[in-house]
């Protein structure tokens, strides 16, 4: 699979150019999903959930292709992506624990589907914020990064 480099201007000069696929989020409450990267191809789907983690898989203009959680796949104008990264729980009911270890002790029960705040990560773990708890989940907790991606 070929990389593409990306880069940014203007209001976008925040996020550095970059290879693809990177994560981001969504920056709005309300973001179209569309079917092609322009806002003459229709929408597709409306996310209705700001900080929502997305995968970008391709760059055209000032559009982004990207992929949810679920795999849902669609076009977004890049002003409606933050570089905030965030994460979704996947599967079932995961612990966020104290030290990024399995047998730390819990801080909090994270039911499938909420989202958080990614921190940092490094190896197996992340430090994560979540409702105002700040812990550790193992990456297979959540969606949200790339494999092995350190994050600072």
């Amino acid at each position: 699979m070929a990389c593409v480099l990306v880069y940014f201007a203007g209001a976008a000069a925040a996020e550095e150019s970059r290879p693809v696929p990177y994560f981001v989020s969504l920056a709005a409450n309300e973001v179209n999903l569309r079917t092609g990267p322009g806002a003459r191809y229709p929408i597709d789907w409306v996310y209705k959930r700001r900080a929502l983690p997305v995968e970008v898989i391709a760059v055209f203009d000032h559009w982004r292709q990207i992929r949810d959680w679920q795999g849902t796949v669609g076009w977004v104008h890049q002003n409606m992506l933050s570089t905030r990264r965030t994460l979704i729980v996947v599967g079932e009911e995961r612990v966020m624990r104290r030290e990024p270890k399995s047998e730390a002790p819990p801080v909090a029960r994270l039911a499938p589907g909420v989202v958080g705040e990614i921190r940092a990560c490094s190896g197996q773990w992340c430090e994560v914020k979540v409702a105002g708890h700040t812990g550790w989940l193992s990456r297979d907790a959540f969606w949200g990064t790339l494999p092995a991606e350190a994050i600072e």
